[in-house]
């Protein structure tokens, strides 16, 4: 089961990929569809056996893979609750997302090949989620990456797209830098890559009690174990080993950094929406860019030995939901205010990871991907309705004209926003998910727990905020498209609304069905130690007790942002636009997300620019080619050109040429030369 669970999308990668065009769109789609359908069925059989069922961790062999020396890794399935879990993610969004494609892609003439890089890249990301190694997650993690550049530059005719395929590759392979040199550096401490291998000499690599400082006799024995010898240099500095563990994790965490982008490598991800809207939907709302978050989980029991790793961790995830809230607020573009809302909640996951509160990072990626899922696709919905139309500034007033796609988006705005009663079970996905994650940052340990629970609560009211200034700008107030727009938006076809009806039961309930087994009573039989559970327990026993106000906060930022919304773009729409003229600085600071774009530009963009230019121009024209192949050629054509002028074919001059030629060995003989 658990081998067709992963390579089905596979097979029908390499059948569509390959005789695609002989098949035929409509059979493509069928196949890819079918073995999606198919694995995402199976992934939830898997869900209930291994999850809510009595089934123990396990591997399922596929073949031998590496065997040097030291190195060995065998190709398996780790197939464990957090796989499940990650499973049921990514095979439910992506059989759903093809579902939606057929619709949506319709009068797209290269359906075949856009459907073989879905396939490819459920694959990439299964490959992902089941490793039992580094070396297999790596594979897994560089195949999403290649997928998701296909994918967003599907559209090759638009340089656009082509950039930002390009923009989102480039970004990525800086933080798979950081990811290779994490993956050296857990070999040399642990002399193996295999995560059974690395978890058990991690608990004896040193104390965890010592890790966190919860006893002090750990922490002596601790340190006498961690300042001791040098256990790896790296850029010139001799490491002990807490010194090692630290940088080992803040490198793995420069590959999360990239792959889920978070502040400063997080650039690509708005750049990504020049892909069609299901790639939005499928790589960067539920599955690639939930790999770093994915990742930190499995290697936990890493983590949990730097508590400084943990800090950055933690104080990164912060900084990220608050700048991608900020830079939300202002976006007229549908699909970017989407994609900086993603951004923002997967700096809430990083926060989680960072305080030590594992299951509710996962529980809100597990939630978030339906919710945001749903939003990507009705976006698509409202984009296919407007005519490819995706300015929130040329839509309104067609809440009527399409119903069901409204409320669908306000479905998903309610659980994004985290609607529900506090200290109660009344609530939608993101209510259970989100509120967890802010009440894990107010008990939180580390020296910025304080810090981000306060940007995480300011996140939610402007997330809060440009949630429902989406929907209002979209579907309320008067038509700001024109006549002829409006004359041809119309309802999205049964194919692309029923993934929204499934999307939408698990934005509205996910959270209060699943809540007590991620992070409640059931914590314990749930996870059966797929996560790090000390300093989980720790925070989940502190979470229950947390003050009424603390509870309170994430609701009050939620109503209030739906408030001002609502005034700003209901009771009094030109409320906003005098508040960008009076501040208009801030307004241009936020609009142009914060300038990282173009200070990137300026400091790595164009000097590597007029370095290609130079060592193109110089080394390689000049240079190279200069002193080289074209050097060479230019003198042998030139001596051939002053050869070839002595041949002008006039008899005289033969004659005169040999005249000369006997006169001179006259002259030879005559001076004492002889035969």
């Amino acid at each position: 089961m658990y081998l067709a669970i992963v390579f089905l999308p596979l097979l029908g990668f390499l059948i569509v990929g390959l005789f695609g065009n002989s098949l035929g769109a409509k059979a493509s789609e069928y196949i890819t569809s079918g073995f999606l359908v198919i694995s995402a069925v199976l992934s939830w059989v898997a869900f209930f056996q291994v999850a809510l069922g009595d089934t123990e961790a396990f591997t399922v062999p596929v073949l031998r893979f590496i065997d040097s020396g030291a190195l060995q890794a065998d190709w398996a399935l780790r197939i464990d609750t957090l796989t499940v879990v990650m499973l049921v993610v990514v095979n439910t969004v992506s059989s759903l997302v093809h579902i939606y494609s057929i619709g949506y892609m319709h009068h797209d003439p290269h359906r075949p090949r856009f459907f073989a890089y879905l396939s490819l890249f459920t694959f990439a990301m299964l490959m992902l989620v089941t490793s039992n190694n580094l070396v297999q997650m790596f594979f897994g993690w560089e195949g999403v990456g290649l997928a998701s550049y296909l994918l967003i530059g599907f559209w090759y005719q638009k340089p656009s797209a082509n950039a930002a395929a390009i923009k989102a590759f480039v970004v990525n392979r800086v933080g798979d830098f950081g990811f290779a040199l994490g993956i050296f550096g857990v070999f040399v401490l642990f002399g193996s890559i295999n995560f059974d291998t690395i978890f058990a000499n991690a608990a004896t690599y040193l104390p965890a009690a010592a890790a966190h400082g919860t006893d002090a006799a750990a922490q002596g024995a601790d340190a006498a174990v961690a300042h001791g010898d040098t256990v790896l240099n790296f850029l010139g500095y001799h490491l002990d080993k807490a010194a090692a563990m630290t940088v080992v994790c803040l490198l793995l965490f420069m590959g999360a950094m990239g792959k889920s982008a978070q502040v400063p490598l997080h650039t690509w991800l708005p750049d990504a929406m020049e892909g069609p809207t299901p790639v939005s939907a499928l790589i960067h709302a539920a599955t690639m860019v939930t790999a770093g978050v994915f990742m930190l989980a499995r290697l936990s029991p890493l983590f949990e030995l730097s508590h400084s790793a943990l800090t950055v961790v933690t104080f990164i995830g912060a900084l990220t939901a608050f700048f991608a809230a900020t830079v939300g607020l202002v976006q007229n573009d549908i699909k970017r205010v989407i994609a900086y809302s993603t951004c923002s909640q997967l700096g809430y996951m990083f926060v989680a990871l960072g305080v030590g509160a594992y299951g509710a990072a996962i529980f809100h990626l597990f939630t978030h991907a339906f919710f945001k899922a749903l939003l990507f696709l009705g976006s698509g919905s409202v984009i296919h309705a407007m005519s490819d139309e995706q300015d929130m500034r040329k839509m309104g007033g067609i809440r009527k004209l399409i119903p069901t796609t409204y409320w669908m988006m306000v479905i998903g705005t309610l659980a994004l926003t985290g609607v529900g009663i506090p200290a109660t079970i009344i609530g939608t996905a993101g209510f259970f998910s989100k509120d967890a994650i802010i009440e894990s940052a107010f008990v939180g340990h580390n020296a910025v727990a304080g810090l981000a629970f306060a940007l995480l609560v300011v996140a939610a009211c402007f997330t809060s905020f440009y949630s429902w200034r989406l929907i209002f700008m979209t579907f309320h107030g008067k038509p700001r498209a024109s006549h002829d727009v409006m004359h041809h938006v119309h309802e999205s076809p049964p194919v692309m609304l029923v993934p929204l009806f499934i999307l939408a039961i698990g934005a509205l309930f996910a959270g209060v069905v699943f809540h007590d087994y991620f992070i409640g009573e059931a914590y314990a039989e749930f996870w059966k130690k797929a996560l790090f559970t000390l300093e989980s327990n720790h925070i989940l026993h502190d979470m229950h007790g947390v003050p009424m106000w603390v509870k309170l906060s994430p609701f009050v930022a939620m109503l209030l942002g739906l408030l001002v919304s609502w005034h700003f773009y209901i009771r009094n729409p030109q409320a906003p636009v005098r508040l960008a003229a009076r501040h208009h600085g801030l307004y241009q600071f936020l609009l142009n997300k914060w300038y990282f774009d173009e200070l990137y530009d300026f400091l790595f963009v164009r000097a590597a620019k007029r370095l290609g230019y130079f060592l193109w121009k110089k080394g390689d024209g000049v240079v190279i080619d200069g002193l080289g192949p074209d050097g060479i050629s230019a003198g042998v054509i030139d001596v051939t050109d002053r050869v070839v002028k002595l041949q002008t074919g006039y008899l005289y001059h033969y004659a005169f040429a040999m005249l000369i030629g006997v006169a001179a060995l006259a002259t030879w003989m005559m001076l004492g030369g002889s035969f």
